[in-house]
């Protein structure tokens, strides 16, 4: 079970890892709205814990820029501000569940719970990128609303690819992860997939996603 936790103080955020940590979560931590959002948009998460009051980006904001991309993954904001008012404001951003502060950690643990139940089962599992995006659940691939058919180690490339969207993967961390061999850098095999899942997802689209990074490898960023 994946936390992104989105806390600007950074005792509690340390506090709250541990704690939930120590419950069996994979918790990972941002310590201000940009790079929450900039974390959400790179990885899957079953939970997403937000504060309120985050520079750069405050967690109302927030969450609403998550529910653009994002229905279904549970939003719990967990904050000092506990007026009707800001419950009001927080429930229309798209939150879930509202834990004012300071709160008992055995309630924070029962809430995370209760959304795991009534969320958990529920949620599509889509990476996206621009108008492209990739369904986990079913293992399909659609740009600007078309199918893509994919072989499946093309889906396979592909899936590593958007799981790592925005980061520059080399050919060795490609044989080792989709085709799970010794890198042979005498074989042009990696390059030869790369050059078919470029004609599938950029040739007929714009922009270009999937670029080269000379001497690197590849990354998949607008």
């Amino acid at each position: 079970m994946k936390i992104l936790l989105v806390e600007d103080e950074e005792r509690l955020a340390s506090f709250i890892r541990k704690g939930i940590s120590a419950e069996g979560y994979e918790v990972t931590v941002a310590f201000d709205g940009r790079t929450g959002l900039s974390l959400f948009r790179k990885d899957i998460y079953d939970i997403i814990i937000l504060d309120v009051n985050l520079p750069q980006l405050n967690g109302f904001e927030l969450c609403r820029l998550i529910r653009l991309e994002n229905e279904e993954v549970p939003v719990l904001m967990l904050t000092a501000l506990d007026s009707m008012a800001d419950k009001s404001d927080g429930f229309n951003a798209g939150a879930d569940d509202y834990l004012a502060k300071p709160f008992e950690f055995q309630e924070l643990l029962l809430r995370l719970r209760a959304l795991t139940r009534r969320n958990g089962f529920k949620q599509k599992q889509i990476l996206r990128l621009a108008d492209l995006e990739l369904n986990l659940d079913t293992k399909t691939v659609t740009r600007a609303g078309k199918r893509i058919d994919l072989t499946t180690r093309e889906y396979s490339l592909m899936e590593y690819l958007m799981l790592n969207k925005g980061k520059t993967i080399s050919r060795v961390d490609i044989s080792e992860r989709v085709w799970s061999l010794n890198f042979d850098s005498n074989t042009n095999v990696i390059d030869v997939y790369i050059s078919y899942l470029r004609k599938k997802i950029d040739k007929d689209f714009s922009p270009k996603l999937l670029h080269t990074i000379v001497g690197m490898g590849y990354v998949l960023r607008e």
